[in-house]
């Protein structure tokens, strides 16, 4: 893990949505670029941000992250930024189609994942393509991870 870090020292995770993989089945994910403010990129460097009850939603032919948390950047007080605004995503058209195609037809639904710069210091998002889990679904992956974990205690034990 530190040679990782050690070769990639802008990438870094802003923010994650540990819910989203457990309230949906995602089926692919998709990386997309997103445009921000000034006064965003530097309070995502510095400040938490949270994506937890955000999604994404295609509208009148582009992709937006639609209820996604920065908090305000203290240093840009008259030229800040609004903390929950409608954020553009950038997609190839291709893309685009491919994720209007699914949830309009499909009835699937957009989940941002994970929120981070990658290597040259870009923010992205990393989108799933996902349909929801029903409550038998939420339970039937819990019992597996919960066995995947006693399986590893015992082979550790039973040695």
């Amino acid at each position: 893990m530190a040679q990782k870090k050690n070769a990639d020292p802008n990438y870094k995770v802003i923010a994650e949505n540990r819910r989203a993989r457990y309230d949906y089945a995602i089926e692919e994910d998709i990386e997309c670029g997103v445009i921000l403010h000034g006064s965003e990129v530097k309070s995502l460097r510095a400040n938490p941000s949270n994506i937890a009850e955000s999604y994404a939603s295609v509208e009148d032919g582009e992709l937006w992250l639609i209820n996604s948390y920065i908090a305000p950047y203290e240093q840009a007080k008259t030229w800040g930024h609004e903390e929950r605004r409608k954020r553009k995503l950038l997609v190839s058209k291709k893309e685009r189609a491919q994720m209007w195609n699914a949830t309009q037809r499909k009835g699937m639904t957009l989940v941002p994942i994970v929120l981070y710069f990658n290597h040259k210091g870009l923010a992205k998002l990393k989108i799933g393509i996902a349909k929801g889990k029903k409550l038998h679904d939420k339970r039937a992956t819990e019992a597996k991870r919960d066995w995947g974990r006693q399986k590893q205690r015992l082979l550790r034990h039973g040695d």
